[in-house]
């Protein structure tokens, strides 16, 4: 009799059991991806503090993560080693007309390949597509031997001048992916108005291709930015040369002195670094909205 007066206990509720759940995945979760992070950042903080280290320290063991006394005149004497300041400038440039060049033509021609209808648009964009799966250095010869008729070996034209020309299909085929998820309405509803394809394309399309313009930009700045054969093959003179030669050449020369080939590493590593930081919003979004048709 007793026991039927005594209430059944109240069953928990399922939510909480799943919140729990859904908590410990999170944790475990932040947990692997923080490691993960560590693992990929360790080499790239120990570039930045040996680029202050004395060369007896660099290579000591254990590893010396902070440095004793932290050598500020390394980065000095890079530029007393090599015209370090030229090979920036020269980058500066390269890269500036080289980027330039990629965006305003890769937009055009990709413009045209996805808003203009004319015979054969489908095959050029095939072909297009196509020379993805073809390898960079298969061309190396036969653009040497081009460049050179043109008289353009040791300056900085085949380095800039061919990616006016959408030379790279990659961005090309990002870009034509975007403005296909574009509605086809405003073009007709500004050439009702009387606007030109021109005004249709600098007016009205480009402004709804920002996030995937950045992109393409932060993709095609770290590819000069970083390129190293095509500088090698082309350009002869030290006063043409970029960074990326500069410290290779500093690599061969100071064998022996290590925290000088970091410090310079350390100094071409912090303008895309913080390039990236401030594009990073635009990067994100133009992947995301690329990846689903641009809408």
């Amino acid at each position: 009799m007793n026991a039927q007066l005594i209430p059944p206990l109240p069953a928990q509720p399922r939510w909480r059991g799943s919140r729990l759940r859904r908590i410990i995945g999170l944790v475990v979760l932040q947990i692997v991806l923080t490691l993960f992070l560590i693992t990929f950042l360790a080499p790239t903080f120990w570039m930045l503090s040996s680029s202050l280290k004395a060369s007896t320290e660099i290579f000591k063991h254990p590893i010396v993560w902070i440095p004793e006394s932290p050598q500020w005149n390394n980065y000095v004497k890079v530029f007393q080693t090599l015209p370090f300041a030229r090979f920036a400038w020269n980058t500066f440039v390269v890269v500036t007309l080289a980027v330039l060049g990629t965006v305003i033509s890769t937009t055009v021609v990709a413009y045209g390949l996805a808003r203009l209808n004319f015979p054969g648009r489908r095959v050029i964009f095939g072909l297009m597509v196509a020379t993805i799966m073809l390898p960079e250095i298969v061309t190396l010869i036969p653009r040497f031997i081009m460049f050179r008729t043109f008289r353009w070996i040791d300056t900085f034209a085949p380095l800039t001048v061919p990616f006016w020309f959408a030379l790279t299909t990659l961005y090309v085929f990002l870009m034509h992916q975007f403005l296909r998820g574009i509605p086809r309405e405003l073009d007709e509803a500004a050439m009702i108005d009387g606007a030109s394809r021109w005004q249709i394309l600098w007016l009205i399309i480009l402004p709804l291709c920002k996030p995937v313009i950045a992109t393409i930009a932060v993709f095609a700045l770290i590819q000069h930015y970083n390129e190293f054969l095509t500088p090698l093959i082309f350009l002869n003179r030290l006063d043409n040369w970029t960074m990326a030669l500069g410290i290779r050449a500093l690599n061969d020369s100071n064998v022996a002195n290590w925290e000088l080939v970091f410090a310079a590493s350390t100094m071409m590593l912090l303008p895309v670094l913080i390039l990236f930081i401030i594009a990073q919003r635009y990067f994100v979004q133009g992947i995301a909205l690329t990846g689903f048709g641009g809408r």
